[in-house]
């Protein structure tokens, strides 16, 4: 009897350092929707004779459609996104990441996120504008799921900060912004007349609230640079299609530079916060450790 405990806790060590056949089955099914969601991308572009996403769903996705869309130039952040996620995709195939319980948690969350990407698009070419809110919302909250999973599941190591969570991050930074610009699209596309409120009013508050989300990532994120870094990409964008091209708009372009400017400040505060906070740890366990060591 307690030879087989102990090679029943044996085997459990073994699987622990080495994985099982249902880590390496997550591992594939990562893989697999990452080339999806690349794919999906490369139809939706119109590259492979598809109708591009800009002239899909009326055209109310398009960088000139309403006062939120970001200029063309903004979506070229995909291309940086998509490496990420199969740099992502990759770096949890290796043997070492296999049994690694982040990884274990955020697999099949961030094959998830993959695979509404890849719906949101094939909604967009069915001209299945308010479905495709329902999906980038679908899509925010997985990926806020999943922020939430690498803020409690610190990164082991560098090259793991980078790849996972500096690309999820990039990820969800992105969607915020694309969630507000694709709302704004399907209500502009329903005829909503704003109450009688100007439609530059909306768009300042819808502007606010994605800057408010962006402020609240890096307060709860401990100054995470990534979402900040696509967030305000994305509000850049907003700013520059308002001020130099239809439908114009200074006050949504300034706006969109205030929350952008706004994000930032916050994040590197709170980045620094979070770098002296842990300076400040650390010396405190070395002096305890000091004094422990020291003889009285």
């Amino acid at each position: 009897m307690t030879s087989t405990a102990g090679a029943d806790s044996g085997m459990a060590r073994s699987e622990r350092r080495t994985g099982t056949a249902a880590d390496t089955v997550r591992q594939v099914v990562v893989l697999v929707t990452s080339v999806l969601a690349i794919v999906a991308a490369f139809l939706g572009s119109g590259a492979a004779g598809g109708t591009p996403i800009q002239d899909a769903a009326g055209g109310y996705l398009d960088a000139d459609s309403t006062l939120i869309a970001p200029g063309r130039g903004a979506f070229a952040i995909w291309s940086v996104i998509y490496t990420g996620m199969f740099a992502y995709a990759i770096w949890q195939l290796l043997p070492r990441q296999r049994a690694e319980e982040r990884h274990r948690r955020m697999g099949y969350p961030i094959a998830a996120s993959l695979v509404l990407n890849a719906v949101w698009i094939f909604v967009v070419q069915l001209d299945q504008l308010a479905l495709s809110l329902v999906v980038i919302v679908a899509l925010l909250a997985v990926l806020a799921w999943i922020f939430v999973m690498t803020r409690r599941m610190p990164p082991r190591g560098a090259v793991d900060g980078v790849i996972t969570d500096g690309s999820v991050g990039l990820y969800l930074g992105w969607v915020c912004v694309a969630t507000a610009a694709n709302a704004t699209a399907v209500l502009v596309a329903a005829g909503f007349d704003g109450w009688g409120i100007p439609a530059e009013t909306w768009a300042v508050v819808v502007i606010a609230v994605a800057s408010a989300v962006g402020v609240a990532l890096a307060v709860w994120g401990h100054g995470r640079i990534a979402p900040m870094l696509s967030l305000c990409w994305g509000l850049a964008w907003v700013a520059i299609a308002r001020l130099t091209d239809e439908p114009a708009s200074v006050v949504t372009g300034v706006a969109a530079i205030i929350g952008a400017v706004a994000v930032v400040i916050v994040t590197v505060g709170a980045r620094v916060a979070d770098m002296r906070a842990g300076g400040a740890g650390r010396a405190a366990r070395d002096e305890a450790s000091e004094g422990e060591t020291t003889p009285a």
